[in-house]
């Protein structure tokens, strides 16, 4: 059992105690991070002088083999070893002798470990976020094919006006725009550098934690070495964001479901990203969107979890906060395949434009247009609106849409409407007129969609 530490014990670990401590099984994924941290750590105390050049030459040498052995299958990563940390020196002693003793000078487990999450969450923000990036290319793709689409908007899963599909999947674009401003929000609030910080004091050696933090990225070096160890906020507000994305997909899954669906039949999902049932030949079921609503409470669990363990700690680092890591990884990788999976569905799904505009023709979508009408022509507000619901009432009763009733017929409820009612609740008119930015007309979209297109190039 390789261990950083045991001077101060007089008999060997439990087995079955060391499994249980040991985080190797997990944290062997953070191996490129520790190699990195410990070739700039090196080079900062040969720039001290506290080691010599001939020294860092041989860590950095050491180091690098290192890494090239894991990534060509010659080295394994095993429980043999504590943690990545301790894998990563014992090896580097083994192939540069007293040098490679010489790494830890200055540092902690404990600023190692926070450095190591920091520059992996680091790593993985920039991955989710032009995962994001991509899936808003394929939405404003989307949109620009589909400007005069019309289908239903719904309230309450109601339809309530019409709207175009562009408009539907623009209210998306907006979802994963924001998610991609947390993504920089938290990249730019944790990109401060831990090490230096030692076990939570600090050090006696003339470290420059400036120079490590440049070489390493970050804006700057932390300034509470307290709180450099025992500081999570980082790992607990990347699983919210990553929450929220799962949150939008899994809205976006459940209308795709629901659209893709016989009785809506809005969209058909590709072959590629459906399946089939084991007893019903004629079943093509939406699994992978399934699946992706049913991963979102995988994560929120993760998310959870951290927020209770880290609730009560003390100040500074406890051997708690060793499970940021396993929830962090899975959520990681779940909201990526999620997205990676969920963007590719819908970049191949075919929408069904005729069933949609039918459906945006019958339900009353265009109500409010034939109250707007009345209002227009001097009706107060309050009075169309119980026209309008009369009218509604007694096309339910005769089976038609507003636009299948005559003239007479609409007469019969109010003497206001004239021919050019039609017009002015027909689908075409009910969308176009609605200009205000934001809006589903052509023009107001068009705009929409410039700005989308000029953000994604920036």
């Amino acid at each position: 059992m390789a261990q950083l530490w045991g001077g101060r014990f007089t008999k060997e670990t439990d087995r079955n105690v060391y499994l249980f401590n040991a985080s190797i099984d997990f944290d062997k994924r953070l191996y490129l991070q520790d190699i990195e941290g410990s070739m700039a750590h090196s080079a900062m105390l040969a720039k001290q002088g506290i080691i010599t050049a001939e020294e860092k030459e041989a860590i950095h040498k050491g180091l690098q083999s290192i890494k090239a052995d894991v990534e060509n299958g010659t080295l394994e990563i095993t429980d043999k070893y504590e943690d990545i940390h301790s894998f990563v020196e014992a090896n580097l002693i083994d192939r540069i002798g007293d040098a490679g003793k010489k790494l830890h000078t200055g540092r902690s487990r404990n600023d190692q470990v926070a450095l190591d999450m920091k520059l992996y969450v680091r790593s993985e923000i920039k991955e989710v976020d032009a995962l994001l990036k991509q899936f808003l290319e394929i939405l404003v793709r989307i949109m620009e094919e589909n400007v005069d689409t019309y289908m239903p908007g719904f309230t309450h899963l109601q339809k309530a006006q019409p709207v175009t599909l562009a408009h539907h999947f623009g209210a998306y674009f907006e979802m994963f725009r924001r998610d991609r401003g947390r993504m920089t929000d938290i990249y730019n609030r944790m990109n401060y550098c831990p090490l230096g910080s030692g076990a939570l004091a600090g050090t006696t050696y003339p470290l420059d934690r400036e120079f490590t933090a440049s070489e390493l990225g970050f804006t700057g070096p932390t300034l509470n070495s307290m709180d450099s160890v025992s500081d999570r906020d980082y790992v607990i507000e990347f699983l919210s964001a990553l929450s929220t994305i799962m949150m939008h997909l899994s809205r976006f899954a459940e209308e795709s479901i629901i659209w893709n669906s016989n009785e809506y039949g809005f969209v058909e999902i590709d072959d590629a990203y459906s399946t089939g049932s084991s007893i019903m030949p004629q079943k093509k079921n939406p699994d992978i969107a399934e699946l992706v609503r049913g991963k979102t409470g995988r994560v929120y669990g993760h998310l959870m979890a951290m927020l209770t363990t880290m609730k009560g700690i003390p100040l500074a680092y406890n051997k708690d906060m060793q499970e940021d890591k396993e929830g962090t990884f899975d959520a990681i990788d779940t909201t990526k395949e999620c997205l990676t999976m969920f963007m590719q569905m819908v970049d191949t799904m075919k929408f069904r434009k005729d069933v949609m505009e039918r459906s945006a023709m019958k339900g009353f979508t265009n109500a409010t247009d034939a109250a707007d009408y009345l209002v227009k022509n001097g009706v107060p507000f309050r009075d169309a609106h119980g026209i309008i619901g009369r009218l509604v009432l007694v096309c339910i009763e005769k089976g038609k849409a507003i636009d299948e009733m005559s003239l007479k017929e609409l007469q019969e409820i109010s003497p206001v409407f004239k021919e050019d009612i039609f017009e002015a609740v027909s689908l075409e008119t009910c969308v176009e007129k609605r200009l205000t930015i934001g809006a589903p007309g052509i023009a107001a979209m068009k705009q929409v969609i410039g700005e989308c297109k000029k953000y994604l190039a920036e």
